[in-house]
């Protein structure tokens, strides 16, 4: 199975007036997203079959995590790749990207915040993107609270050329970001030295929930600051793996409840792992959705 590092990366569409206020979305399945990363084999083997099977499943929104900085989603122009999103009925308003400063073999990443980020940018406006998110941060480039200071000033100045584009920056969490330093949370500071109009919050319920930090509370103390997040289930089991939405120990109707407060937007179904068929497993997570959520 391919790394999440080689895949980390990506474009998106978004039709007009697609973008629906938090209450639309309790009543409409319309905005049930997928990450990408999910079906990430599938979709570099045969990317336009997949999205065509994505949607015969009953998603239609989905989130890239593919982009390569010559402008290739996926393997295909933008263009092209747009083109297919339209085919399938899919929106596509949120994309991953590396933040680039651990070089790849002593070489730059083009395509990610620190290389090349103005194209990417031009290329994510030319299929209507609306949000560009920094979607992992590799060991490397954790480090103390002074270099995620440093951090948040770069997501700040990428917030300043998406803003440009009439693209929102965002940040992704895994669970290193609710790692205590000195008392404080890395979370914290790119929460606080962020500006709130530049960069916004995809938060990640099952990471966050696994840190042991509770989503409505993080709702409460920051509200309207997360439009994006990633549903995906916590397993009942001493490892707290992953599993289908539905099938675990998060309560998303209480979490879904509070979705004004956070000022969600769109939400993509994830499932970083799956014991058999990706497909298999967001079927599962979909129905749940379709039944319980919206």
């Amino acid at each position: 199975m391919t790394s999440r590092r080689a895949f980390v990366k990506s474009a998106a569409l978004l039709s007009a007036g697609v973008l629906a206020a938090p209450a639309l979305l309790a009543k409409s399945p319309s905005t049930i997203g997928l990450q990408l990363y999910t079906v990430r084999d599938a979709m570099q083997q045969d990317p336009a079959g997949t999205l065509a099977r994505l949607a015969k499943l009953g998603y239609n929104s989905v989130e890239g995590a593919t982009y390569t900085g010559n402008q290739k989603f996926y393997g295909m122009e933008p263009a092209a790749f747009a083109k297919v999103l339209k085919q399938n009925g899919l929106i596509m308003p949120s994309s991953h990207y590396l933040l680039g400063e651990q070089e790849n073999n002593g070489q730059a990443t083009q395509g990610t915040i620190l290389h090349g980020w103005d194209k990417a940018v031009d290329d994510a406006a030319q299929v209507g993107i609306k949000y560009m998110v920094c979607a992992y941060l590799l060991e490397g480039e954790r480090g103390n609270l002074d270099h995620y200071k440093l951090l948040a000033e770069r997501l700040n100045k990428a917030g300043e050329r998406c803003k440009k584009a009439g693209i929102q920056m965002a940040y992704h969490n895994h669970d290193f970001e609710f790692a205590a330093q000195n008392g404080k949370l890395p979370y914290d500071v790119l929460l606080k030295e962020t500006d709130k109009n530049l960069v916004q919050m995809e938060l990640d319920l099952y990471w966050a929930t696994k840190a042991g930090h509770d989503p409505v509370e993080l709702f409460k103390k920051n509200p309207g600051r997360f439009p994006l997040w990633h549903v995906k289930d916590m397993d009942k089991t001493p490892q707290h793996g992953f599993t289908e939405v539905g099938n675990g120990s998060i309560d998303f109707k209480r979490i879904f409840a509070q979705a004004k407060v956070a000022g969600m937007k769109y939400f993509f179904v994830e499932q970083d792992q799956t014991p058999g068929s990706p497909f298999d497993s967001i079927q599962q997570s979909i129905t749940h959705i379709k039944r319980n959520l919206v």
